[in-house]
């Protein structure tokens, strides 16, 4: 039963996270008259203070992951054990994609569209691989210094990293494989999806160890 509520506050918190990201996107292309950079900064800052609110309600229930990238940087640094590790990947990208249909519905689009927006090149994956490690360097630090700074210092990442990566920081698998079911601002399309993953992937091979070693005194001391 403990897993349960752990897995639906996981599920509950990612996909609310989706509305956000996405209902946000549709909402700031309407109303920015073509302006893209206006429609980046409040696409920006509404996800940024809905992760705040996410990860501050979802925390004490699920440690408001929300991305299976920090799900399983923190089951390789051993704070979550592999079985619910995993069973919390699956319900993050089911519950990412139920975002996007939750999203749509709030403005009259198909419930699901394959997105034809491309998001090609080495540097958007390289930007991917960046705004990644970014995050899990956010995360991994916090988690080993017990900070309770985490949903301010994540959100305020984020909001950053839509401006300074190139791909608009997606940073999680999850928001980028649900991000191919939305035809608006922030969709992608599914040819630049592996580039993407791979990149994502690859953060999480580099944070982890070289977290571990900035912060072995402390965890060994903890152990």
């Amino acid at each position: 039963m403990r897993l349960a509520r752990r897995l639906v506050g996981e599920g509950l918190g990612t996909a609310l996270l989706l509305v956000a990201v996405v209902g946000s996107g549709i909402m700031a292309d309407r109303l920015s008259g073509g302006n893209a950079a206006i429609a980046l900064l409040a696409n920006s800052l509404a996800t940024g203070g809905a992760l705040v609110a996410l990860i501050v309600t979802f925390a004490p229930v699920s440690g408001a992951h929300f991305n299976p990238a920090v799900t399983v940087a923190l089951a390789a640094r051993g704070q979550l054990q592999w079985m619910p590790a995993a069973a919390y990947v699956a319900v993050q990208f089911a519950a990412a994609i139920l975002g996007v249909v939750a999203a749509h519905a709030m403005f009259g689009l198909p419930l699901l569209e394959w997105s034809q927006k491309a998001r090609p090149g080495l540097g958007q994956i390289w930007a991917e691989f960046i705004a990644t490690f970014g995050l899990l360097a956010i995360v991994l630090s916090c988690a080993a210094s017990a900070s309770r700074a985490v949903p301010y210092a994540v959100a305020a990442y984020i909001t950053g990293a839509y401006w300074f990566t190139s791909s608009t920081s997606f940073a999680n698998p999850a928001v980028t494989v649900a991000r191919t079911f939305t035809n608006t601002f922030t969709g992608i399309g599914q040819g630049d999806v592996p580039g993407f993953l791979l990149a994502q992937g690859m953060a999480v091979v580099v944070a982890v160890p070289l977290f571990a070693w900035f912060f072995r005194d402390r965890l060994e001391g903890s152990g």
